[in-house]
């Protein structure tokens, strides 16, 4: 499992998730560094991983590319025709694959790129509207996109054909747009609520509010079945005392990880709308990024936790096993601190014996062994 994250010094962070030690009753992981330099010449404002390959965007204009499983840079790429801050990133990857098929990004001048990632190459570079975006979503069929912009509109995006399909305005200037994994629904976040919507048709399902003003700031979601901890003393006899501790499996589905300004990661059931459970305290500054890690296979998967990494703005990353999280003064598994201002989060759990390259960078290579022949 490998986690990058950007910063506001232009530093970007690599770590892989690796055990220090697994039995039956405890498991203990540890954030062992890949990397850490300035890959950008100013701040980073969005990071994207799947399977070998990151990528990194920032207010520079710039997109750098890397490859996790040799902790190396692969360059930027420069031909994706935005000129303002690149304001997401997103990989596509297809259930059935373990690396991405494309790279989707968009910048604050309304553009949007899409990339071919074997090797990276642009395939379309369009505009479907004028203001910034605040944020993009892949929908699981990696045929459109959601898009949010900052002045209140939302759009969704043909990636086939890379053109804009449908635009409204919202009245309301909505920060994050997530499908959840199965494509039948989509979140728009606004301010400190999350509205539930029906892919088909839009329309709202459900507002998920904890009754806090204070803003979330980023959303991760996922099918995570939630489990019940209990802690339950029996007497027998009047003498003998027996203390059972078990943890319960609810067996339930759909589930959206908030987190922001309140410093804690709420975990909200999105088929009822009501708050499952909440880590509070998860950080002592506000939560700039939280990702979900899953595996991308069902081998032993039973055995692993279900774990969630979140990055503060203080620069701590913490890795929390979700399993845990109904238990009272939750401990995170794995814990890193950067010492910088972090930005942006993401993660991935797949695992791919490919590696990542740019398809300009090779062609280059080649026409400088011919030159030299």
């Amino acid at each position: 499992m490998s986690i990058i994250a950007g910063s506001y010094e232009r530093f970007i962070w690599g770590f892989k998730l690796k055990p220090t030690k697994h039995d039956a009753d405890t498991q203990t992981l540890t954030l062992s560094p890949l990397f850490s330099y300035p890959s950008h010449i100013s701040s980073i404002t969005t990071v994207a991983c799947s399977g070998p390959a990151a990528a990194s965007g920032g207010s520079d204009d710039t997109i750098h590319l890397y490859d996790l499983p040799s902790a190396s840079s692969l360059g930027s790429l420069l031909d994706h025709n935005h000129t303002a801050s690149i304001t997401a990133l997103s990989f596509y990857t297809p259930s059935s694959l373990s690396f991405p098929r494309n790279l989707i990004s968009a910048a604050a001048d309304g553009s949007v790129a899409i990339f071919d990632t074997d090797p990276f190459v642009l395939l379309k570079s369009f505009r479907p509207h004028k203001k910034a975006v605040n944020d993009l979503s892949i929908h699981p069929s990696g045929k459109l996109a959601l898009a949010v912009y900052r002045d209140e509109c939302f759009a969704m995006l043909n990636l086939v054909r890379g053109k804009r399909s449908f635009c409204c305005r919202l009245g309301h200037e909505a920060s994050l747009v997530k499908f959840d994994p199965s494509g039948e629904r989509f979140f728009m976040v606004v301010n400190s609520k999350v509205g539930v919507h029906q892919s088909e048709d839009a329309k709202l399902l459900l507002e998920l509010d904890n009754g806090s003003r204070k803003r979330i700031l980023c959303a991760s979601p996922g099918d995570v079945r939630f489990f019940l901890y209990l802690s339950i003393s029996l007497s027998l006899f009047s003498n003998l005392f027996f203390k059972l501790k078990c943890l319960i499996d609810l067996q339930q589905s759909g589930t959206l990880f908030t987190a922001g300004e309140d410093r804690a990661i709420t975990a909200w059931d999105t088929n009822s709308g009501k708050l499952a459970y909440s880590i509070q305290d998860a950080h002592p500054a506000r939560i700039k990024g939280v990702v979900t890690l899953t595996k991308n296979d069902s081998d032993g998967a039973s055995e692993d936790p279900y774990l969630v990494a979140s990055a503060s703005s203080d620069g701590i990353i913490r890795v929390w096993d979700m399993r845990m999280a109904a238990k009272e003064n939750a401990k995170p598994l794995a814990e890193t601190n950067t010492k910088s201002r972090l930005t942006c989060l993401a993660g991935s759990a797949l695992n791919s014996m490919r590696r990542p390259q740019i398809g300009n960078q090779k062609s280059q290579k080649l026409e400088e062994g011919l030159n030299t022949e």
